[in-house]
């Protein structure tokens, strides 16, 4: 059904969903409540897209040797969790690592507290979000900083930020950063980097399904797309494991 204001309606659970037939309107628009307001200026909107992709670029060349850790902003997860994002953090930072997160809490400040004790550059590559009660989410462990209102923008920036990614358990945002650089690897749109899952019990079940369901049964990817990333139990492990592409790399 079509209302009078250009919008769909569906029915979910039970709730009215309004859906505008204008969805670019919320592309273009940082939150969906304002959406409205950006039919009109859409090529300043445009405009402002590209400057973030600017931005993000000059705040990246200022950095060499990085590595990039993610996982939930939430605190639902057992506190040796962010121990160990803590621990691996300090590790890298003192292996000279600059340590990229997206710069807000839970997982994302222990990896950030890490870098930050072991007097390293500890990078947070934040989102404004302005309906909360502070608009640039950002925790208290950063040296450098760059903020981003649209999610796509910053997760681009993200997705070639560093030489190594980690992924520690989290949620939505952190299995959409953790499939997005394995497709992009997978399409050969960027080169293959180190790509380490932290945390047996948490990943463990999504890996099965992976290779029993996505590629065995179906074949929707290929068997060596299973290579592309290595799964750890520890901070220990995934420094050993990281120290170990680098002495292929120098060979």
């Amino acid at each position: 059904m079509i209302d009078k204001d250009k919008q769909m309606v569906f029915k979910v659970k039970g709730k009215d969903v309004h859906v505008s037939l204008n969805r670019e309107q919320e592309f273009l628009s940082p939150d969906t409540v304002d959406a409205e307001k950006y039919a009109s200026g859409l090529s300043w909107r445009i405009l402002k897209i590209q400057s973030e992709f600017v931005k993000g670029h000059d705040f990246l060349s200022k950095f060499d040797k990085a590595a990039s850790i993610f996982g939930s902003a939430r605190m639902g997860f057992d506190n040796e969790v962010y121990q160990e994002a803590e621990k691996l953090a300090y590790k890298l930072a003192k292996k000279d690592f600059a340590v990229f997160t997206g710069g807000g809490p839970g997982i994302m400040e222990a990896a950030n507290k890490g870098a930050y004790e072991a007097e390293g550059r500890s990078v947070g590559i934040n989102i404004n979000l302005p309906h909360h009660k502070i608009t640039e989410r950002k925790n208290s462990y950063i040296t450098d900083s760059e903020s981003f209102d649209f999610f796509f923008s910053r997760k681009v920036i993200l997705s070639f930020a560093s030489q190594v990614y980690i992924f520690f358990p989290g949620g939505f945002g952190t299995l959409d950063e953790f499939f997005e650089m394995v497709t992009l690897i997978q399409t050969k749109k960027t080169r293959p980097v180190p790509i380490i899952l932290i945390n047996k019990e948490y990943w463990g079940p999504l890996l099965d399904w992976i290779r029993g369901v996505v590629w065995g049964k179906n074949r929707a990817i290929m068997e060596e797309d299973m290579d592309l990333f290595h799964l750890v139990d520890t901070a220990e492990e995934a420094c050993d494991l990281i120290d170990s592409c680098m002495e292929k790399t120098d060979e």
